[in-house]
């Protein structure tokens, strides 16, 4: 947030930046496409009699520890704020790298737990509304680690502009993605 001085020059109020509220809307977006997602998934769940079908096994155990990584991640970005507010670029990147290091394990489960699933996206409902959910989750996974590693390169690059704000766009979009894919989990994982 920004501090902007009032007409009077003795009075100053707490408005939002312009890039804060860019963000917060398109986030407020995403929200609503996710919860299209949910609002299909408890759909076929409630219509079909056997949710999941026969010979769906995931493997619980493993993607709960990829789960971990993944929110655990949400304290390293966190780092990399902290690190943008006292003007340390070289942490920033540190930060970035172990952020996005611990997103690419999640990536890596997810990959490994597509080429073992004994169903496929056209198998049966819930073959697709599986794939459609944990595969959107996972292409915003993958934009965010390029997000970081363009604010990676920045932060690291000449300029020497303060970068605290971009960072803080950039974990902000990263919490989101982690806080979604904590509701995927407990929806595909723990309901069933």
């Amino acid at each position: 947030m920004a501090t902007t001085t009032l007409a009077g020059g003795n009075r100053a109020a707490r408005t939002p930046d312009a890039l804060s509220v860019g963000v917060i809307v398109w986030l407020a977006s995403e929200l609503m496409f996710f919860a299209g997602l949910f609002a299909a998934w408890f759909t076929l769940r409630a219509s079909n009699p056997t949710w999941p079908p026969p010979g769906v096994h995931l493997d619980v155990g493993r993607t709960a520890i990829a789960t971990a990584i993944l929110v655990a991640s949400s304290g390293a970005m966190h780092g990399a704020v902290v690190a943008a507010r006292r003007g340390d670029r070289s942490a920033v990147v540190r930060w970035l790298g172990l952020t996005a290091f611990m997103g690419a394990v999640f990536l890596g489960n997810q990959a490994l737990e597509y080429a073992q699933a004994p169903f496929s996206i056209s198998s049966h409902a819930y073959g697709s509304i599986f794939y459609l959910a944990t595969g959107f989750h996972g292409l915003h996974v993958l934009g965010g680690l390029l997000f970081m590693g363009a604010v990676a390169l920045v932060v690291s690059g000449r300029s020497r502009a303060p970068v605290h704000r971009t960072v803080e766009v950039c974990a902000y979009y990263w919490h989101f993605v982690d806080v979604v894919w904590v509701a995927l989990f407990a929806t595909i994982y723990l309901l069933g």
